[in-house]
């Protein structure tokens, strides 16, 4: 791996925002006072509490706990996409710890992230970065998210894990669509990553059609339980006929590609 220079790796960091909104991430030192270091929402309980309960109120649920499971996955989501987008489109691994990562509170939306500095190194093989992109983001972030959530709402250790395996596999789909030249680093990443740790035995990243990856899941993120909620396309509580129909309708709408 060798050192690349930021006025490198922030036009990288501009192309893959375009991917959407969980991509985007802020450059330079802001302007606003109100953007936050990142350490301080993973494990502030009192700022997660806060979250939980208007999550709860966006869904329109009681239920803390299933607030609280679609908060962490969200919060998941938003945490792998840059460095995953980074690694599968450009090759590169940007420093994106939580001692570089600010946050801005936001009523709704993918959560503003912001890098104030950017440095990083360039791989030659996206698989080579799951090891870097794991230490980041499940160690130095997802960790302690997951110690603080847990102390606030009960849920079981292989639910919130099952959720960061979704999040990273949604982050790879997304890749492969907006980007068909870069899916097979991305699902080359997804699966290296999901061999790891925590994340190793979480679910499957399957390829039922070149350039389409679905990710089957071993655990239930509990939307379902949401009013006017259901299950989600890698839910482990789809049957295999529900699957089947759902890895169908992907041939179908890829042009009959398998």
């Amino acid at each position: 791996m060798a050192p690349r220079p930021p006025d490198e790796i922030a036009p990288a960091v501009a192309d893959v925002g375009a991917i959407g909104g969980y991509f985007e991430l802020a450059q330079g030192e802001p302007a606003d006072a109100g953007w936050r270091p990142l350490q301080d929402l993973l494990t502030g309980r009192s700022t997660l509490a806060a979250k939980i309960d208007e999550v709860a109120r966006a869904l329109g649920t009681r239920e803390r706990r299933v607030a609280a499971s679609i908060m962490f996955q969200g919060l998941a989501a938003r945490l792998w996409s840059p460095p995953v987008g980074l690694a599968a489109v450009h090759g590169l691994l940007a420093d994106l710890g939580p001692r570089e990562l600010r946050w801005l509170p936001a009523p709704s939306g993918p959560l503003p992230l912001r890098a104030a500095r950017l440095t990083g190194e360039h791989v030659r093989a996206p698989g080579q970065a799951a090891a870097f992109l794991h230490r980041q983001v499940v160690t130095e972030q997802l960790e302690p998210l997951a110690t603080t959530v847990a102390g606030l709402v009960e849920l079981a250790p292989g639910l919130l894990w099952g959720n960061a395996a979704s999040a990273l596999a949604g982050a790879v789909q997304a890749v492969a669509r907006a980007r068909p030249g870069a899916a097979d680093a991305a699902v080359t990443l997804g699966r290296e990553l999901l061999a790891i740790g925590r994340l190793r035995g979480t679910g499957e990243l399957a390829e039922p059609v070149p350039g389409r990856p679905f990710f089957v899941r071993r655990s239930c993120c509990l939307f379902y339980r949401v009013p006017g909620g259901g299950k989600c396309g890698d839910c482990a509580l789809l049957s295999g006929r529900e699957r089947r129909e759902q890895w169908a309708r992907a041939t179908e709408e890829s042009g009959g590609v398998a």
